[in-house]
């Protein structure tokens, strides 16, 4: 089975551990089902496989992707939904202490085929193209569950996002402008902050630069650098939702803020498979889409990665098989 590896690991140069060969599929747990891939998106979780972060060495070699769309022995098209749970667990997959990403534990979709719990497939719409059907997976997801579930974010609102046109950053502009929504962006590069503009996003401001008004919620996946404005940009009684700390997680907590305005600083990890259902006949009805920025056959994989490490990609980068 031709797939994309992680076969070893390297924190300075991270593709020197990526392998794209064929090798055996592994074998199939009990109650799984294939899915024949047709498309698979990467994300910079696999970028962090390849360093060595969140995957076990003793694990190698590890076929890497956590989304994906294609079709199942039975005909069916279907997304994938990444979250893998315990058996036994019931309720919202994303609190279980078991937990894993395709690619963690069990092999991921970067593949000709990928084996996965019966109960993690999603119809994919008919009118939609495999490409668009996979690039919803990890980032609109998380970007989902940021602004309705933890945020609970309701029209009319103003909602900043800290850090301009990421995979996440760009699904949340897209989500919330499409649910009435006034999406606020911030960025270090004028160019990617122009580039969220121009897909959706009300405003976009500088790192850090003052705004005209206090906002509703922040969405925040930088860390250390933009916490102090995150917390001073909120209103009394706003909400932080936190998914990710790029620059690091030592901020300083601010707490005096905190309390003195009653402010809600929630954490969030990707999503339910319920939550993925509910996405996925959002943009069904709103239209939304992904920003595709290129597209790989699976032989070439390597080059889809090194667009992906570049950081120039603007939007997902897709392979296919």
């Amino acid at each position: 089975m031709l797939a994309a590896r992680a076969v070893r690991q390297s924190a300075e140069e991270p593709l020197s551990g990526l392998e794209v060969a064929d090798g055996p599929p592994g074998a199939v747990p009990e109650g799984w089902v294939r899915v024949r891939v047709r498309t698979a998106a990467l994300n910079h979780h696999d970028l962090w496989s390849l360093r060595g972060a969140g995957l076990p060495a003793k694990l190698l070699p590890m076929v890497l992707g956590c989304d994906a769309a294609g079709v199942t022995d039975d005909g069916r098209e279907v997304l994938v939904h990444a979250v893998v749970s315990s058996d036994d667990w019931r309720g919202d997959e994303t609190l279980d202490p078991g937990r894993t990403l395709l690619s963690e534990l069990h092999p991921g979709t970067l593949a000709e085929e990928v084996f996965v719990p019966a109960r993690n497939l999603v119809a994919k719409p008919a009118s939609w193209t495999f490409e668009r059907a996979a690039s919803l997976g990890t980032a609109w997801l998380t970007a989902y569950r940021m602004l309705f579930t933890q945020a609970q974010a309701t029209p009319g609102q103003t909602v900043l996002v800290q850090g301009a046109a990421g995979g996440v950053s760009s699904a949340l502009v897209a989500l919330g402008s499409a649910a009435g929504l006034r999406m606020w962006v911030t960025g270090r590069d004028p160019e990617r902050v122009e580039q969220a503009v121009a897909w959706g996003a009300d405003r976009g401001f500088a790192a850090g630069e003052r705004l005209p008004e206090k906002v509703d919620a922040v969405m925040e996946s930088v860390g250390k650098a933009t916490w102090q404005h995150s917390v001073r940009a909120l209103r009394p009684g706003g909400t932080i939702v936190v998914c990710g700390a790029t620059t690091g997680g030592d901020a300083p907590a601010q707490l005096e803020h905190v309390f003195f305005r009653q402010l809600r600083v929630l954490g969030s990890t990707m999503g339910t498979l319920e939550e993925f259902q509910r996405m996925v006949r959002f943009c069904e009805l709103r239209d939304l889409a992904p920003a595709v920025d290129s597209v790989h056959p699976l032989p070439e994989a390597r080059a889809a990665f090194e667009r992906l490490e570049s950081g120039q990609a603007r939007g997902k980068v897709v392979v296919t098989v």
